[in-house]
């Protein structure tokens, strides 16, 4: 496997994108290959980097279909409903917590 190409951030060429920005286009990237990288120096940690895609072989985000509209649905329901009491909160529940606050907050006061 050859080296990509390498820019700095922000000096990427015109006809690369990365992935939020292909689909911010309505496109993706369609099976092709990583083109080309950003990268952007930090001081203390290796630099960040970015992967970029030919938009011209970029191909239209696939429709969204009444089935996968449903799975993605059960699964928020899913994120949103409480382990312990049960009931839909209104937000997805934080992995910190594991429950909704009410409950956390009460399990708190009781110990």
């Amino acid at each position: 496997m050859g080296a990509l190409p390498t820019y700095r951030w922000r000096l990427a060429p015109d006809g690369y994108a990365t992935r939020r920005q292909l689909r911010a286009l309505g496109l993706r990237p369609g099976g092709q290959d990583v083109a080309a990288q950003l990268e952007r120096p930090r001081r203390r940690r290796g630099p960040l980097v970015a992967y970029l895609y030919r938009i011209d072989l970029a191909k239209p985000v696939r429709p969204m279909t009444p089935a996968r509209r449903a799975a993605l649905e059960a699964a928020m329901v899913a994120r949103r409903t409480c382990p312990n009491c049960r009931r839909d909160a209104g937000y997805c529940i934080p992995p910190s917590l594991g429950m909704c606050v009410p409950c956390d907050t009460a399990a708190q006061n009781a110990a």
